[in-house]
């Protein structure tokens, strides 16, 4: 199985492909802006590439997580059984019932 960090590269690099006004401009990026920051372009452009990726999940309705499980899921029926079964090991984490947490993010299942 493949490590969410290797997860989350996958799926940005989907996003990228799949959204080539982003790449465009982060490959056009003004290195001075970078170094404004203390960053190296590198970093900036990370950065940039993150802020784009969660303003997208957002777009979506989903968290920045789902967006990396649905651009990296094999169908849309596995993102969907993904995507509930870390909600529910997160409902667990906070204590709450299934159905509470169900309630509180407008979630199915």
């Amino acid at each position: 199985m493949s490590q969410p960090g290797d997860n989350h590269q996958l799926a940005l690099d989907r996003f990228l492909h799949e959204h080539p006004d982003v790449a465009t401009e982060l490959n056009s990026l003004n290195p001075l802006a970078a170094q404004a920051k203390g960053e190296t372009l590198a970093q900036y452009r990370a950065e940039r590439l993150h802020e784009a990726f969660e303003a997208e999940a957002e777009r979506q309705g989903l968290f920045a997580w789902e967006l990396t499980l649905k651009l990296t899921a094999d169908s849309c029926e596995a993102f969907e059984a993904q995507r509930l079964e870390v909600h529910k090991e997160v409902a667990q984490m906070a204590g709450l019932s299934w159905d509470e947490y169900r309630q509180l993010h407008d979630l199915a299942g």
